[in-house]
């Protein structure tokens, strides 16, 4: 009995690392289903998207969430009832806070820069990007640092290169 025992914590503790990794929004993760969303955010409204896509069927909108206490607004894209995507849409300045939460949630990040874009200090723009990937997941946090709005969008396999393709 002990033996099985040691064997299930063995188990489990080799597995939490790829749980720890899932990409999610407060529980609702790649992968998990249209409940899960609605179970993580009551008031998401949920509807058909208004394109034909390969990628995705549906969408879920929420406007007023909290992600590791940062006001913030979320969109979760499904096909066949399972999440494809989310973008996690944010204020800028909040960004050490949800890299911090990401950082823990997710653990480091595969790259992590600040690019400079624009001709010599006119117009100059900078860009903070981090990545994280398992499989075929990936997620992305881009935050323009003189704009208002920062985005996290994380999804499964090509879905990036679907949503908008034309059909």
């Amino acid at each position: 009995m002990a033996v099985a025992v040691k064997i299930v914590v063995a188990v489990l503790v080799w597995l939490a690392p790829a749980v720890v990794l899932a990409f999610d929004v407060n529980g609702a993760a790649l992968g998990g289903r249209e409940a899960d969303v609605k179970k993580a955010f009551p008031s998401a409204f949920c509807k058909p998207l208004d394109w034909k896509s390969a990628a995705a069927d549906r969408r879920c909108d929420d406007a007023k969430i909290s992600f590791g206490g940062v006001p913030a607004r979320v969109t979760f894209y499904l096909k066949a009832d399972a999440i494809q995507a989310f973008d996690l849409r944010f204020d800028s300045v909040e960004r050490d806070k949800v890299t911090a939460q990401l950082k823990s949630r997710w653990g480091a990040p595969l790259s992590e820069t600040t690019e400079t874009f624009g001709q010599r200090e006119r117009n100059e723009r900078k860009l903070y990007k981090a990545r994280w990937a398992k499989g075929r997941d990936q997620a992305v946090l881009t935050v323009p640092l003189e704009r208002k709005r920062a985005t996290l969008s994380a999804s499964r396999g090509n879905f990036d290169e679907e949503i908008y393709r034309v059909r």
